[in-house]
């Protein structure tokens, strides 16, 4: 099977299709929230959960639903998310009161977790070696657009229908996904029947459950915090019982070795600092657009268009960049320019209009499609394609750890610097964001709101710039770890294909 599956682009179509709704996912109801808030009566806690319990749910499930995936057969498991997403977001566009639409969304979360890891690890199933890198870098676009079109796409739908569009939005998406799925895509899993490791799966939810839980509270309720410090230590706990089970279990969940592997290392450090930088920066630029630049939602959402495109430009160069110097050159290279990018917006973009904003959105953009489809090949390569549904839960888990994490530190360095930066005169009402600042303001005389509206957005921008510096030097850090741990060319990555094809993989012509 040197060439690949007869119809792989095809295939890659479909799985394109089915990650772009699920990356949507990621961003689009946030700017759904201040509508949600009003019609459904939801409070800034319940709005949090609204966006937030997807991101739990997905994580915490992700590393059960590879091994599932690799054990009972990767289609079945992309077909079963997709009903499950598709359901979950028919529910929760009809929810009449908060509980429901946070209970829609962790039921979206269930589903993605199941046919997330299975695309990408079909994908190594039916690509060669060869082009391998040329597909993951079209997979890693289509995931990157999603993600950052979701805000655009979520405007457009505010503007023209109600709340719930964005959740409608999915369901036609996963019907033609789940029909291009039964008719196109091919079956494959472990051919070693493996028994279900009941206690890693409850460990390793009931985990990551507790340590995204930790870090999704933090920006709410500060990182000292009992509501937050708990469930951090204790998810770390029950991680480290995990680990133990894997090593000492007859038939773990998850092969140790693979993973602490300097390869694996290598790619999956890279990509948690890389998802920490772009969702962190991310974070920021979003408020600095809507709440200092005076942008609508739908308008923001344009402005982050040249991100979108240098990712449509960058990504395709990808793969032959990393042919031409290697994948730990192209990696590295990518996370210097996202560095690059995220600098500029941290000394220029402040307080200075929407230009170098978007000249520092192109160098993100352009960095970011440059990295994520070599290390997302270098990642899958870790380990032979029997495991490839757990090596892709794994991947996904990091960037949803990465994601997580870059939220909450840049949000809790933001908040912090904000309301160190405003004078002791302001109100404490505004002192927490400039959200609340420019609430705050509405009943005021023209001349008193003006004139502490202003201080707001000067401590903004010094909060914006500490922020965004963080991000960029995160994604500094990233460069050097690719650069140390990412095999050199010479020690190009395994392809285990040769070897676990003859050993019944069911991959049909």
């Amino acid at each position: 099977m040197e060439q690949g599956h007869p119809r792989r682009w095809a295939i890659l179509a479909v799985l394109c299709l089915a990650v772009f709704v699920v990356s949507i996912d990621t961003t689009v109801l946030n700017v759904a929230l201040p509508t949600m808030s009003r019609e459904l009566g939801a409070g800034t806690e319940e709005l949090q959960w609204f966006v937030d319990a997807y991101t739990l749910v997905l994580a915490g499930v992700l590393l059960t639903a590879g091994s599932f995936s690799d054990r009972f057969g990767r289609k079945k498991m992309l077909l079963v998310g997709l009903a499950v997403f598709g359901v979950a977001s028919a529910l929760g566009a009809f929810a009449q009161e908060p509980w429901q639409v946070v209970a829609a969304r962790g039921l979206m979360g269930v589903g993605g977790s199941f046919f997330m890891p299975g695309t990408l690890s079909i994908l190594v199933h039916v690509f060669s070696a060869e082009e391998r890198g040329s597909a993951i870098g079209r997979w890693g676009a289509v995931t990157a657009l999603g993600m950052v079109l979701g805000p655009l796409l979520g405007g457009v739908l505010l503007e023209h229908f109600w709340w719930g569009a964005v959740f409608v939005l999915n369901v036609p998406v996963v019907v033609l996904a789940l029909i291009g799925v039964a008719w196109i895509v091919p079956e494959s899993k472990d051919p070693v029947a493996r028994r279900a490791d009941l206690p890693g799966t409850v460990l390793s939810t009931a985990g990551m459950g507790g340590v995204l839980f930790g870090v999704i509270s933090a920006p709410t309720r500060g990182w000292g915090s009992g509501a937050v410090l708990i469930p951090l230590l204790g998810g770390l706990v029950v991680l480290a019982l995990f680990f133990l089970r894997q090593a000492t279990a007859k038939e773990p969940m998850l092969d140790l070795r693979l993973m602490f592997s300097r390869q694996f290392l290598g790619a999956s450090g890279t990509m948690a600092f890389l998802m920490f930088s772009l969702l962190g920066g991310a974070f920021v630029v979003t408020q600095q657009l809507q709440l200092v630049l005076d942008f609508s939602p739908m308008s923001a959402g344009l402005a982050t268009v040249p991100l979108a495109a240098a990712i449509v430009v960058s990504s395709p160069l990808s793969p032959a960049v990393a042919k031409a110097i290697g994948a730990r050159i192209t990696i590295a290279l990518g996370l210097a320019t996202m560095a690059a990018g995220l600098a500029v917006l941290a000394f220029f973009a402040p307080g200075a209009g929407y230009p170098p904003t978007a000249v520092g959105l192109v160098l993100l953009g352009a960095g970011m499609g440059l990295a994520v489809a070599p290390v997302n090949d270098v990642l899958m390569s870790a380990g032979p394609p029997e495991s490839s549904g757990r090596l892709s839960a794994m991947n996904d888990t990091v960037q949803e750890l990465g994601s997580a994490f870059g939220v909450a530190v840049i949000g809790s360095v933001l908040a912090l610097a904000y309301g160190n930066a405003l004078p002791g005169t302001v109100p404490a009402g505004m002192r927490h964001s400039l959200g609340e600042a420019a609430d705050a303001v509405q009943g005021m005389p023209a001349g008193q709101g003006g004139s502490l509206l202003d201080a707001a957005h000067r401590a903004f921008a010094h909060g914006m710039t500490l922020s965004m510096a963080v991000c960029a030097a995160t994604a500094l850090l990233g460069a050097v770890i690719a650069f140390l741990l990412i095999p050199g060319a010479k020690k190009a990555q395994p392809d285990h294909r040769a070897a676990a094809e003859p050993q019944g993989e069911s991959v049909p012509a």
